[in-house]
């Protein structure tokens, strides 16, 4: 298993960025590549969500399931179709880390593992000519760019104003 973290601070408490994270549908609103989040249950255990991304000429819908949650500290899931991929949301109070001014702050973290190996063509209905590899060299470093201007629109309607997001990334794998 592959893994990797991504993690900021937000300038709200726990039980504020944890509401924002159930609203699973509402990120549609933050990135272009992401065309729709149809939510079938309420965002707690057993929730279904197909998400539908699209760029260049491909599309392609993930089916995630949450699978278990801790309000206000964590939300598990995990895909259901095609890819092996789990991980889950952390939201850790950070009141140390808030800047003068703020009472308290969030440290967010994402944690995914997956499976690069159940990655595989037929997933997606590729161009001829067009190998699943050249698909993953062009949008890697898309991806990486589309997170860090998702994160901090997603932080300026949480704090109500826009600022310099800082983004960790930690390549986790094995």
């Amino acid at each position: 298993m592959d893994a990797f973290e991504v993690s900021t601070l937000v300038y709200l408490p726990p039980t504020d960025v944890y509401e924002f994270l159930l609203d699973f549908p509402g990120y549609a609103n933050y990135s272009s590549y992401l065309r729709e989040v149809h939510q079938v249950g309420d965002g707690t255990v057993d929730t279904e969500y197909h998400i539908t991304v699209a760029w260049w000429k491909l599309s392609y819908t993930a089916h995630a399931k949450v699978t278990s949650v801790e309000p206000p500290h964590r939300i598990d899931w995990r895909l259901v179709k095609d890819l092996r991929a789990h991980g889950y949301w952390a939201v850790e109070e950070a009141p140390d880390d808030a800047p003068p001014g703020r009472e308290t702050a969030s440290r967010v973290r994402l944690v995914i593992e997956f499976d690069p190996d159940s990655a595989h063509a037929g997933m997606l209905d590729l161009p001829r000519l067009v190998s699943l590899d050249w698909v993953v060299n062009k949008v890697t470093p898309l991806v990486e760019r589309e997170a860090e201007k998702v994160v901090e629109r997603i932080v300026a309607d949480l704090e109500g104003r826009q600022r310099p997001v800082e983004l960790t990334v930690t390549d986790r794998s094995e």
